[in-house]
């Protein structure tokens, strides 16, 4: 259909007011091309992509030369502990990621509540303040522990 024949064959309405309705108010046009705009048909989609993108280490096996230095590192925070000393302990150890295969290796620092021998963990108080109990203690267990190093 050509231009002048829409003219000719709706003439009669072409005149008209637009139609307002009396009882709905008038939709913005921010509103009604919303009505229109794409929507994400794979919800989730994008989080997964996101999510398989996402990098993690693999774990380090240690040799038995370094399992020995670590061994004898934490007998040296035992006997301190065991004297009363409470020393400042750094530790990297290897965070297993709860979703998928691997890991990161995390770096922790502070001082040294204990050792837990049954539970084979070093637990450091979750704060510099030793005696502030409201923060809880942060647990790491020995066999996740790649290096520790004690200061002073």
């Amino acid at each position: 259909m050509k231009q002048e024949d829409a003219k000719i064959i709706y003439a009669d309405i072409f005149t008209l007011p637009h139609h307002q309705s009396a009882t709905r108010k008038h939709m913005s046009r921010y509103d009604r091309a919303a009505q229109f705009a794409p929507f994400k048909a794979l919800t989730g989609y994008d989080d997964m992509i996101a999510e398989e993108a996402r990098y993690t280490d693999g774990r380090i096996e240690l040799s038995d030369n370094e399992i020995a230095i670590i061994n004898a590192t934490i007998g040296e925070i035992q006997r301190r502990l065991e004297d009363g000393d409470h020393p400042r302990v750094t530790a990297v150890y290897f965070k297993p990621d709860p979703y998928k295969k691997g890991g990161s290796y995390e770096t922790i620092k502070g001082r040294l509540k204990k050792i837990d021998a049954l539970e084979k963990t070093l637990v450091f108080y979750g704060s510099e303040d030793i005696e502030d109990k409201r923060i809880p203690t942060v647990k790491i267990e020995l066999d996740r522990v790649v290096h520790v190093l004690v200061e002073g």
